[in-house]
């Protein structure tokens, strides 16, 4: 539990009481134990020398210990107050916290409020930034786990692909993928993305029973989950043919997400980044049609730290994972999105995710 006792330093450095993680993901990244938990309490209440512990339904208990969690896993049962039996579990350590750091982010008001109502005097701290800088750098163990999700994700490409045809639906395409993902006993990371024609102008569009038609650009958004950790990808194929202004678009995105990626190295500024790639759409004449952010972190969550977005100034750093995904979204033309997972190296970039990106056309 090498992660628990850097969290555990971060606590004696600053002079902090106690931590409580609330995340499910974060709580798996500290203790390999992964839970929906919907509205019941989970988490970890961590200490400067105590013995930590997990709260969890008390159904799920055994699954906290058979993931590897071994300190004290306590749970709770429906019919009693769940912060009852986190008080008694910090009591039992001897501690009354008048310090504790928590993630704001997570952390609903009237949890909170629970909180406080215990321990009148606690002064509370933001955790968020200490969770972030631990889990922007990835192990070598972690990015093995990456690695494998990114081999998946381009075979899920390419069933995509395999299974287009002229008049069927996005949502029949969509099904072929997850179906082939599932027989092979994984999970998708996320809600899996097929629109086509005109709905592929849509960045976050919902897939439906939009039939596919000869003259289609059609978009893929999809990532799959192994052991714990999401990849992420984009790419936009062509079906029977494409016309020149397609063509323009998707080369146009092509070359925005190659100059991204051939500029990573430790240190470039996440700024720097979507400037870089946005600079390359802008000057073709679709600035107005990118209309998001370059990109952002990936790991145990598909979203999570950093943003890769114009006004940030986080220096990337060697074993940061992220997605470089610029888009051109008209209408009346296309939407085209190339996305790919990259890890920051020592020399410089490391791409993950390696389905072809050059124009796709379906026959």
């Amino acid at each position: 539990m090498t992660k628990l006792k850097e969290l555990q330093a971060y606590l004696k450095q600053e002079k902090l009481d106690a931590a409580f993680i609330t995340t499910p993901d974060n709580v798996f990244y500290f203790s390999g134990f992964a839970s929906n938990p919907h509205e019941r309490l989970l988490g970890i209440m961590a200490f400067q020398d105590a013995e930590p512990f997990l709260i969890c339904p008390q159904m799920e208990v055994p699954d906290a210990i058979a993931a590897g969690w071994s300190f004290e896993a306590v749970g709770h049962v429906d019919t009693e107050n769940a912060w009852d039996v986190v008080a008694k579990a910090v009591s039992s350590r001897g501690i009354v916290p008048t310090s504790l750091a928590i993630e704001k982010a997570h952390l609903t008001v009237e949890r909170l409020e629970e909180l406080v109502a215990r321990y009148p005097d606690v002064q509370v701290e933001r955790l968020d930034d200490q969770i972030h800088a631990m889990r922007v750098i990835k192990s070598e163990t972690e990015l093995e786990k990456m690695r494998k999700a990114a081999e998946l994700a381009d075979y899920a490409i390419q069933v995509g692909c395999d299974a287009i045809e002229v008049g069927k639906t996005e949502m029949d395409v969509l099904n072929e993928i997850e179906s082939a993902i599932k027989a092979k006993g994984y999970a998708m990371s996320f809600e899996t993305m097929v629109l086509a024609g005109e709905k592929s102008a849509s960045p976050h569009g919902v897939p439906g029973n939009r039939k596919i038609q000869h003259g289609d650009m059609v978009l893929f958004d999809l990532g799959v989950l192994y052991e714990g950790y999401c990849s992420d990808i984009t790419r936009t194929v062509a079906v029977g043919e494409a016309s020149e202004a397609q063509k323009h678009i998707y080369d146009t995105v092509r070359r925005a997400n190659e100059a991204a990626i051939n500029a990573v190295k430790p240190g470039i500024l996440a700024r720097e980044l979507d400037k870089i790639a946005r600079d390359v759409i802008t000057e073709a004449g679709y600035g107005d049609y990118f209309t998001h952010r370059l990109g952002h972190g990936l790991g145990i969550s598909v979203h999570e730290f950093p943003s890769i977005n114009g006004a940030n100034d986080w220096p990337l750093t060697t074993g940061t994972v992220f997605t470089i995904e610029p888009g051109v979204y008209k209408a009346d033309v296309a939407g085209v999105r190339i996305e790919d997972d990259v890890v920051v190296t020592k020399e410089g970039v490391e791409v993950l995710t390696k389905f072809t990106k050059d124009l796709v056309i379906i026959k």
